[in-house]
């Protein structure tokens, strides 16, 4: 089998390569460094087995035994994934772990990763080049004193010009500036310092050559010096949800758009699934029995409150024609889309996303009628009791169940510190009561009136609710209504 020496990257998971998330998904064994983004790990399958070999400051794990680790579980035929933070071969003694490989006979192959010396200073706004300001620059490591006072040739540094970048060098940031001051850089050299670059907790800090070594800072950091670091290009940290830790307590499958949106804008996002989702009680067969009626012609109309209702039910038929001449109504845009996706446009959308509308806008029976309802197990009885009120006979069928989600504990550990938190449905709000009690979310961003109701039932403060009843409108409703508080 074959071992690849894969970067991970300097922590924004989206700057992990195409080529890294391929061989992940196929490894029977992770190891892995001390990661600025663990869930990279979730990349690979359930299965495989994850091995931490992280380096720490001040506890450096033999890297001979990190050789023969991965000569040992690729000669048993697994295909290893070794993962390192940054590029394999930057620092990253990739070569080394190269070498044994070659020697023992083990196929392997590289996939480089972003390099933090390039993506750190990028995402606090610091080009390393730029015309007429510095045409090259050399990356260093500052790791030990020993490399500081005796590998490294400062003098040449400082004379060659252009841009220098200091990895792991905030231990000996002081030592480092009196040697490229001794070189000839002036004492006024702007200097950049970029700690957890590329991640939500990135702060940058702007001093110059003399004043460094005075300067706080805790690793990890990447520095800049050079003329470069003075351009204040910045971006990321302008994003408006910057800084801020927002709680998605959506089910871990219907998380990813969110939490994507919500990182997009700079929010650091911990998903604390308060919903778990399981097959109905009869196994399907009464969604089996609906769909085979909906073939043969029963029903008027079929009703879908929620993208997860379509997605149970469609794959039990052939094909859109089972829909022969029966409408269909949606609950929300989330829930057109997702009928969109298999090629189905709804008839009916009502103009505000909760059932009350959806009722107000169906039509009345002309003499009589079946709807189907295909929905969650629990669910309000405002949209059946309304549609019969209409004159419509209603079968309201089992898609899915919903149970209270059982959360990582660290990421309900740190929901307790987050800036926000978003409910999607009123399940969400009860579970999460039921899931952190006495936990009271200093920020309540809720999808619509309804789940605004239960939560203030359960005795919270609701600070916004989004005027479209999507992820879009509750995603601007937090970011509007967080500008308003001060990080």
């Amino acid at each position: 089998m074959t071992v690849y020496l894969v970067g991970a990257g300097p922590g924004d998971p989206g700057l992990l390569t195409v080529r890294a998330a391929q061989v992940l998904a196929r490894a029977d064994v992770v190891i892995h460094d001390r990661l600025a983004e663990v869930s990279l790990l979730d990349l690979a399958p359930a299965g495989a087995e994850r091995i931490d070999v992280g380096k720490s400051p001040g506890g450096p794990v033999d890297q001979d035994a990190i050789n023969r680790l991965l000569v040992e579980r690729a000669t048993r035929g697994q295909t290893v994934v070794r993962l390192k933070g940054g590029d394999p071969f930057v620092f990253g003694r990739g070569g080394e772990e190269a070498g044994a490989l070659i020697e023992a006979g083990i196929a392997w192959e590289v996939v480089p990763g972003v390099t933090s010396a390039i993506a750190a200073p990028a995402y606090a706004g610091v080009p390393v080049t730029h015309r007429g300001l510095s045409t090259s620059f050399t990356v260093v490591t500052g790791h030990s004193r020993h490399a500081v006072d005796q590998e490294t040739n400062w003098k040449a540094l400082a004379a060659a010009g252009g841009t220098i970048v200091v990895l792991m060098g905030v231990a000996h940031r002081a030592a480092i500036a009196e040697h490229l001051m001794a070189g000839g850089l002036t004492p006024e050299t702007p200097v950049m310092a970029v700690r957890w670059g590329t991640r939500p907790e990135q702060r940058t800090v702007r001093t110059t050559l003399a004043a460094l070594g005075a300067t706080e800072l805790a690793p990890p950091v990447t520095i800049v010096v050079g003329p470069v670091a003075a351009l204040d290009l910045t971006w990321f940290e302008r994003r408006p949800l910057f800084g801020r830790r927002v709680v998605v307590t959506r089910a871990r499958a219907d998380a990813s758009a969110l939490s994507e949106r919500l990182r997009s804008l700079g929010a650091d996002v911990i998903e604390l699934p308060t919903i778990e989702v399981t097959d109905p009680l009869d196994g399907g067969a009464s969604l089996r029995r609906a769909a085979a009626d909906l073939t043969a012609g029963r029903y008027q109309w079929v009703v879908f409150t929620s993208p997860r209702a379509v997605e149970r039910f469609l794959p039990l038929l052939r094909d859109a024609r089972s829909f022969a001449s029966a409408s269909i109504a949606a609950i929300g845009p989330g829930t057109a889309a997702t009928l969109e996706s298999h090629s189905l446009a709804a008839d009916l959308v009502p103009p505000e996303f909760v059932a009350e509308s959806l009722v107000a806008a169906f039509p009345c029976a002309d003499g009589g009628g079946e709807v189907l309802v295909p929905r969650a197990a629990v669910a309000r009885d405002v949209l059946p009791e309304g549609l019969a009120a209409k004159g419509w006979a209603v079968e309201v069928v089992e898609a899915y169940r919903t149970e209270v989600g059982r959360p990582d504990p660290a990421a309900l550990e740190a929901a307790g510190d987050a800036d926000a938190i978003t409910f999607t449905s009123s399940s969400t709000v009860t579970n999460f009561v039921a899931i952190a009690p006495g936990v009271v979310p200093p920020f309540v961003a809720c999808i619509g009136p309804i789940t605004a109701a239960t939560a203030r039932a359960e005795g919270f403060e609701v600070d916004v609710v989004a005027d479209e009843h999507s992820i879009e409108g509750l995603i601007d409703a937090l970011v509007s209504g967080l500008r308003a508080v001060p990080s």
